[in-house]
């Protein structure tokens, strides 16, 4: 299996971690002054919010939303959302759709999000649009639906949002929701990916990578991953460390396999986590190190990665460099044959054969066996032969 292909971009999330995009309004408000937040909250005060126009209450509510006077107040951003959406301003529906969504200042609410992310979307709103979408994208409030999903996701998109650009491109490479149309995704993604999207970009270099409707070209998938991981982007971080770990499409270079490998683990990427452990296992670009070996299969373990699991079993039931213990090589293997690793089905079955850490049961014995066995482990056969011969006699 290619040590790429495991490590895609993700696939949608919410626009940020904010509203979004803040009101480029130049009029000066009479109530933003450099003023304390409490002189601020004085002067912005009710009796003046009734002649203050829509910008000017959304204005009011990013001030409290970001902090800008000192005082960072969601339930104050709401309030002041609230007056600019009931006026019809569409930032400021999509700005307490969004709070609803994440129960920022108000109680979480997928109904009420949708409800004012609707009036933002039906008016044009590009963020609003892709957020509607992806709430049909993950059936956040409403029933699944793609339809819906790609509706909204294209209106966003044929606006220029790169969010909704990469979204739609996704759908289009996996074939969600619509017929897979490698075209079409790379149309999309790339419009997403020249505005500076990590993730299109990303997508862009798996797809030169892994030859997903066009020819393969690691070179070019060297670049996209590069423009991504420049970002931060995890995915693109781990697949660079391989790509020079291996001297894919650049020079060998296993220093900057380790500086790659460990940006991306700093992030908690289970991929790079077990990258770097492998690393410090073999002793490649780094003084061979069993220890740290271990700290950091852990780490990509606990995270759920299979091969880390498999490593961190070994080194247990081996007692490489750490003190031996098979009871926590079966916890391990275990953990990663039910991933569906084969070399840990047949390490397993050795262990509960023998009665290695587990109880001996020749009956889990011949189970894992057979699981590593029906995925072509000729090791595994021979073991069930033997076993089989154990039963019957």
């Amino acid at each position: 299996m290619s040590a790429f292909v495991l490590f895609s971009a993700s696939s949608h999330a919410y626009v940020n971690d904010t509203p979004g995009q803040r009101l480029n309004n130049s009029a000066e408000l009479t109530c933003f002054s450099d003023t304390s937040a409490a002189e601020f909250g004085q002067i912005c005060g009710i009796n003046q919010s009734e002649a203050m126009s829509p910008d000017e209450l959304a204005q009011v509510g990013d001030s409290y939303y970001y902090g800008d006077h000192g005082e960072l107040d969601y339930a104050k951003a709401a309030h002041w959302y609230r007056k600019a959406a009931v006026k019809g301003l569409p930032y400021a529906q999509f700005s307490l759709g969004f709070m609803y969504t994440k129960g920022e200042g108000v109680p979480q609410n997928t109904w009420l999000a949708l409800k004012w992310l609707r009036k933002a979307a039906d008016s044009g709103f590009a963020a609003a649009q892709y957020t509607v979408g992806d709430m049909y994208y993950y059936g956040e409030g409403v029933s699944r639906d793609f339809d819906q999903t790609l509706h909204w996701y294209r209106k966003a998109a044929e606006q220029g949002y790169s969010y909704a650009q990469y979204s739609l491109g996704y759908m289009y490479k996996k074939g969600e929701g619509v017929e897979q149309d490698y075209g079409v995704a790379w149309e999309w993604l790339q419009k997403a990916a020249s505005q500076g999207h990590a993730e299109a970009q990303a997508s862009i270099g798996f797809m030169f990578l892994n030859g997903e409707g066009l020819l393969p070209d690691a070179k070019r998938a060297y670049r996209w991953f590069l423009l991504a991981a420049e970002q931060g982007h995890p995915a693109a971080q781990t697949n660079l460390g391989f790509m020079y770990r291996t001297g894919t499409a650049v020079e060998q270079d296993f220093a900057q396999a380790i500086h790659w490998f460990t940006a991306a683990a700093n992030q908690g990427y289970a991929s790079a986590l077990s990258s770097l452990g492998y690393m410090y296992h073999q002793g490649i670009g780094v003084a061979r190190d069993i220890e740290a070996a271990a700290k950091w299969y852990q780490l990509a373990g606990n995270r759920g990665e299979p091969t880390a699991q498999f490593n961190l079993a070994l080194l247990y039931m081996n007692g490489e460099g750490i003190h031996q213990n098979l009871s926590q090589a079966v916890h391990w293997f275990t953990l990663a044959a039910r991933q569906g690793d084969i070399e840990a089905q047949f390490y397993l079955g050795q262990l509960y054969r023998k009665g290695w850490g587990v109880a001996q049961d020749l009956n889990q014995a011949f189970m894992w066996y057979r699981q590593a066995e029906k995925h072509g482990h000729k090791k595994a056969r021979r073991e069930l032969e033997l076993l089989a011969e154990q039963f019957s006699a």
